[in-house]
């Protein structure tokens, strides 16, 4: 293991365990692990439904707003 890995490895440690467990899944998805598909909850699925029936009737920013919005926190 390399010095910066084991920096990092050591870091992690001191998260909670869901957040280290959420870091595990994605460095096992990097090296080509397949993780299980994420649930949603309840309240995730509607907020996701209404999420795509916005784009479905285009609502979403402009290239513009989006440059706007870049340009202010970048």
């Amino acid at each position: 293991m390399t010095h910066l890995l084991e920096k990092a490895v050591a870091r992690l440690r001191g998260l909670p365990d869901s957040a280290q467990d959420e870091l595990a899944q994605v460095l096992l998805q990097l090296v080509g692990e397949e993780q299980p598909v994420i649930q949603l909850t309840a309240e995730e699925e509607r907020d996701l439904a209404e999420t795509l029936a916005e784009v479905e009737r285009g609502e979403i920013a402009s290239d513009e707003a989006m440059r706007a919005l870049w340009a202010k926190y970048a």
